[in-house]
């Protein structure tokens, strides 16, 4: 029974030390989601979102390997694998050249960490895959066209 009304009473402490935080503006609900880049999700062409990210002028790179299937029979999910050996990767950003949206996101890494994504997206068509690293300071960009027999993107 007392173990029921301490976790209570700290349940009810430790929003009422949130909701004092907010109201003094220490902390803002924007401030505790993720990053969004509004240009980038909304652009309708993968060289504008690129643009919104900052990452245009990425240079071609044999480093990044990217392990989706030459055909995906269903577009609606197509397994994609990511790996960059660059050294010092930092982000890992994908874009699908033909998709209504092209930016499908970005992955952030911590030093050490190995720089690989699994995803499983939706392709509209047959579309270049686009991925972009970022490492050291600069942009590297390589891409894998993937064809697509059912489109995923309501075809």
């Amino acid at each position: 029974m007392h173990d029921t009304r301490r976790t209570v009473l700290k349940g009810i402490w430790s929003v009422g030390a949130l909701a004092t935080a907010v109201g003094a503006g220490l902390l803002s609900p924007g401030r505790a989601f993720a990053a969004w880049n509004k240009g980038a999700f909304e652009a309708k062409s993968a060289i504008d979102a690129m643009k919104a990210l900052g990452v245009a002028n990425a240079e071609d790179s044999k480093a990044i390997e990217i392990r989706a299937p030459e055909i995906a029979e269903n577009g609606a999910v197509v397994p994609i694998d990511i790996t960059s050996n660059i050294p010092g990767t930092t982000a890992i950003a994908v874009f699908i050249e033909k998709n209504p949206f092209p930016y499908t996101g970005s992955f952030d890494f911590s030093q050490g960490a190995v720089p690989y994504v699994h995803l499983r997206v939706k392709i509209g068509e047959s579309s270049p895959v686009r991925v972009v690293v970022t490492a050291g300071g600069k942009h590297y960009m390589t891409a894998k066209e993937v064809k697509v027999t059912i489109g995923g993107c309501g075809g």
